[in-house]
């Protein structure tokens, strides 16, 4: 019985043993087990810190190329290699998203590159800003020149302005003095008289003429002396107005037109008188072609475009 007792108490204890040692082994494995899972937990964890880190760093240099890319476009730079590494940089962005495995080290190496290119643009952009303020200085200098150009330019056209307006001033003085000294110089017919000349040449001086009597008249007047006046030959017109006032003209025996006050008026008959500037009598004949008819008829004398005299005469 005793045996038996001891038997069943060294089983026991083999089990208890066996159980221990399982029990230790499972706790080994467990822990061990643990371990590795923490630390692929903890390599995950870094892989995903890196993934984060790089795509932040792409974001970055994604918002640094922009604000390059909106400076260099205000300066008025070329943008056309800026826009196409801003596609590139997109491209990575994109490609990073949609990557299965975690390969940080190439776009750790891209982003490098991306930032080195962005420091050669910062040297660039600086060059480029500061060409662009001396354009601005030289701009300013130009405007100030233009200002002062327009300004001269504007007082030499007041200038001119005045200067013009002294000059039609003048003008027109010249030729109010000039009109002056032209009445001044002009001829004058002084003593004017109207002669009655029959067929056969005889004249009769009268108040009035029988128009049966009256075959042709004579103009007799004086021209005094005129300091002012040249001595040349002078044209002297004379219009025969009828009693209704219309000019007694006829091409046959010389008449024609001549002007006067910038207008072409009829006269009756011209003569070329050499003014010799000693009061000299002149004497000019009409030949009528046709009887005068009764009535009151005026005599205008003109030369060089003033009227120097007249008078009438009366046809019974």
């Amino acid at each position: 019985m005793q045996n038996e007792a001891q038997k069943k108490q060294s089983t026991a204890w083999a089990v208890v043993v066996v159980l221990a040692i399982a029990t230790a082994m499972l706790g080994f494995l467990f822990f061990q087990q643990r371990a590795e899972l923490t630390n692929q937990e903890a390599v995950v964890m870094e892989k995903v810190r890196e993934v984060a880190s790089t795509r932040t760093k792409l974001d970055s240099l994604s918002t640094a190329l922009n604000l390059k890319i909106a400076e260099v476009e205000k300066l008025g730079g070329d943008v056309e290699e800026l826009n196409k590494m801003k596609a590139q940089l997109e491209a990575d962005k994109v490609a990073l998203s949609r990557s299965k495995k975690v390969e940080t080290g190439k776009y750790l190496a891209k982003i490098k590159e991306y930032e080195n290119y962005l420091t050669e643009k910062d040297t660039e952009i600086a060059q480029l800003r500061e060409e662009n303020q001396l354009l601005a200085a030289n701009n300013d200098s130009l405007n100030v020149q233009v200002g002062s150009l327009r300004s001269e330019r504007e007082t030499l056209v007041q200038r001119q302005t005045e200067l013009a307006d002294s000059v039609m001033t003048y003008t027109a003085q010249n030729q109010e003095l000039s009109e002056k000294v032209n009445r001044a110089a002009a001829l004058k017919a002084q003593n004017l008289k109207v002669l009655a000349v029959t067929n056969k040449g005889k004249t009769r001086e009268d108040d009035a003429y029988k128009a049966k009597r009256v075959d042709k008249i004579k103009v007799v007047f004086d021209l005094p002396e005129n300091p002012l006046t040249r001595q040349d030959t002078k044209d002297i017109y004379v219009r025969v107005l009828d009693p209704e006032g219309a000019v007694l003209s006829d091409d046959a025996v010389g008449s024609g037109e001549f002007e006067v006050n910038g207008q072409e008026t009829k006269f009756t008959t011209r003569e070329s008188v050499a003014y010799l500037n000693n009061n000299q009598k002149v004497e000019m004949i009409y030949d009528n072609s046709s009887q005068f008819r009764p009535g009151k008829y005026s005599i205008e004398l003109y030369a060089e475009g003033y009227r120097i005299g007249g008078g009438n005469f009366v046809i019974r």
